[in-house]
């Protein structure tokens, strides 16, 4: 759904992150220049980068009640 705050496995904050990830990825950069650029080293920050699906505005959509 959204980018959580911190990594799962190691605790780095990482959401800050995020909007430059999408900014860049957008543009057509390659994803392994990006993440070195922000200074994700950790293979598990860096699965959490790739493998997250954007999803808010899917969701943002449908009411809970």
């Amino acid at each position: 759904m959204i980018i959580p705050v911190r990594c799962f496995s190691c605790g780095k904050p990482v959401a800050h992150l995020w909007e430059k990830f999408k900014q860049e990825i957008a543009k057509g950069r390659n994803a392994k220049e990006v993440l070195d650029e922000l200074g994700l080293k950790r293979y598990c920050c860096r699965a959490l980068f790739l493998g997250h699906i954007d999803l808010i505005q899917t969701i943002a959509k449908y009411k809970k009640f």
